[in-house]
């Protein structure tokens, strides 16, 4: 692995708890821009702080899951310490990694901290450090639960993430109280990684507007307003390629009472368009419609293509039982972390990997009018959303959610 000179602020990060004047710090905390740089010398610099003052110690390194703090941390870390003579055991079923230099070892344990009850998978350990990897992401309480296991003598924490809505507690707890927490505090921007060119950086800019460029470009804890897509004008939308199509997918936000949203996709030259799409409001229509009769709809919007999948609003549960039930169709459930499928669908938009054709009418409708609800937390407004979920559920499952998708149709 090739790694490039570090920055100065990086090189703060590799030295901080052997160097004054901040050895003394009991944390270090860094936030700013993706794609910045933190997250890699901090998990370097974890493991040779771990290997200067311990040794046989217990430590954690989490993650929003398992699986992200593997891919984000665990990674790309491991072929370097490779390199620099360290031995490492990776025991994937006890997510333990045992790590070995010059005969003194280590062990870290790597958690996934998705929700409120991740908090009692790390009970009763005791820890010399942990890493928070992407910690605004994670519940308080599991946070603090694995704050409270670092009672080894000298132990410190380690905090990496980008920033989110400026009432959320990890900035109101520890960024606004570094001092107070007797905590290093490091702002990151792009310019701060070396390995980004100025090219790969104008690129990144250009993916994002309005509070999400604040957020991600320039790293700033600001709270989300107004219109979620306000880049998305009339002059946004596509006509229909030509076929032939190279794959067809659809996308399914479910409802009864409220309004259910179908979207036919079709892959050409490595661009989805939303070709088609069926949209059913049970109180504009006057009545409901039952399973079958949300299936019958679908299979007309299908119009005898082969689909690689139908992937619905995981909630659905009946609704997918249907599909399932008749055999025709692959069915995946959805992906619904709604703000980084907003943060995923706004991106795809803005560099043309997904686009909205103007045979799209109640799409159209709903970018116009999809907004923030201005009250605290970044959630939307649960109004005119119902393209807007079957659209994010298309990107985060289909698009984003593997790389070359490979599900097939299979009759029963």
């Amino acid at each position: 692995m090739e790694i490039k000179p570090f920055s100065k602020k990086q090189m703060r990060v590799m030295t901080w708890w052997c160097k004054k004047p901040y050895s003394s710090k009991d944390a270090i905390i860094c936030d700013g821009a993706v794609r910045s740089g933190k997250t890699f010398c901090m998990s370097l610099s974890f493991v040779l702080w771990m290997f200067y003052r311990f040794e046989d110690k217990d430590f954690a390194i989490c993650g929003k899951t398992i699986q992200s703090a593997r891919r984000n941390i665990i990674t790309p870390m491991l072929s370097t310490l490779k390199e620099l003579g360290f031995e490492v055991e990776d025991k994937l079923s006890k997510n333990l990694l045992t790590i070995t230099y010059k005969n003194r070892v280590n062990r870290i344990y790597i958690f996934g901290g998705k929700d409120e009850s991740s908090a009692s998978l790390i009970q009763g350990m005791t820890l010399a450090g942990v890493l928070f990897d992407e910690v605004a992401l994670m519940p308080r309480s599991f946070v603090e639960q694995a704050l409270a296991r670092c009672s080894v003598e000298n132990s410190k924490y380690w905090f990496n993430c980008n920033p989110e809505f400026p009432a959320h507690w990890f900035y109101r707890t520890w960024i606004k109280n570094a001092k107070r927490k007797n905590a290093l505090y490091l702002h990151f921007t792009m310019r701060d990684n070396p390995s980004l060119s100025d090219r790969t950086i104008k690129r990144y800019e250009g993916i994002y507007s309005g509070s999400f460029y604040e957020r991600f470009i320039l790293g700033k804890w600001v709270a989300v307003t107004g219109a979620i897509y306000p880049f998305m004008k009339d002059s946004s939308f596509a006509d229909v390629p030509k076929a032939p199509f190279d794959s067809f997918a659809v996308s399914v936000d479910y409802g009864t009472v409220n309004p259910a949203s179908f979207g036919l996709w079709g892959l050409k030259d490595g661009v989805w368009y939303r070709i088609e799409e069926s949209y059913f409001d049970s109180r504009r229509e006057g009545y409901q419609r039952t399973d079958e009769e949300h299936y019958s709809a679908l299979k007309k919007l299908i119009g005898g293509r082969k689909i690689e999948t139908v992937t619905v609003d995981p909630s659905a549960a009946s609704f997918i039982a249907t599909i399932r039930r008749h055999g025709e169709y692959s069915v995946t459930p959805a992906k619904n972390d709604v703000i980084n499928g907003i943060r995923q669908t706004s991106a795809a938009l803005k560099d043309g990997r997904i686009k909205i054709c103007n045979t799209c009418a109640d799409s159209i409708r709903e970018f116009s009018l999809y907004r923030w609800d201005e009250k605290g937390q970044d959630m939307p407004i649960k109004e005119n959303d119902h393209a807007m979920d079957d659209i994010r559920y298309f990107v985060t499952t289909i698009l984003e959610g593997s790389s070359g998708f490979t599900a097939i149709a299979a009759r029963r």
